[in-house]
């Protein structure tokens, strides 16, 4: 199974680029893993919130394919704790979906219809993140799931 993690807009921090690309080659020593970065809208000043969430929805079903188990990352979503999340993504990984997809959304969130579609939704926090740092966060919780289910000396409690 891939994993891939759907992102609108590119990152405009090098460090937390930087940070980004060590979680992702380190993930990718346990599975396949993409992250593909969804053009950035542009001209939304004269765009409504849900007017802009509609356009991003269009490009996020771009990016989909059939058989995806797609994820969103929502603060409404589930709450996980890293072994938690770790049993979670045993699961999923298990249960036979050509690619698991997990999708931070634009700054105002998800249209309806990709709430929708969504399988899940999980939450990395009560707190709020900068798009950017969600993005390293959880990249770091993927690499995090797999050494807790190799029994790697990576995760303390």
């Amino acid at each position: 199974m891939k994993i891939t993690l759907l992102v609108i807009g590119k990152n405009t921090d090098a460090r937390i680029g930087a940070l980004i690309d060590d979680y992702a080659a380190r993930l990718r020593h346990y599975t396949p893993f993409e992250m593909v970065v969804i053009p950035e809208l542009r001209n939304t000043k004269s765009l409504s919130e849900d007017q802009q969430k509609a356009q991003e929805a269009d490009l996020i079903r771009k990016q989909l394919q059939t058989g995806d188990h797609l994820v969103l990352l929502d603060e409404h979503g589930a709450e996980r704790t890293s072994k938690a999340f770790a049993v979670w993504l045993q699961k999923r990984m298990a249960a036979g979906a050509r690619r698991l997809v997990f999708v931070v959304g634009g700054p105002y969130g998800f249209a309806p219809e990709i709430h929708q579609m969504a399988d899940e939704e999980i939450s990395l926090s009560l707190m709020t993140f900068s798009h950017q740092m969600v993005r390293a966060f959880f990249v770091e919780q993927l690499y995090r799931a797999h050494t807790i289910l190799r029994g790697e000396p990576y995760h303390h409690e």
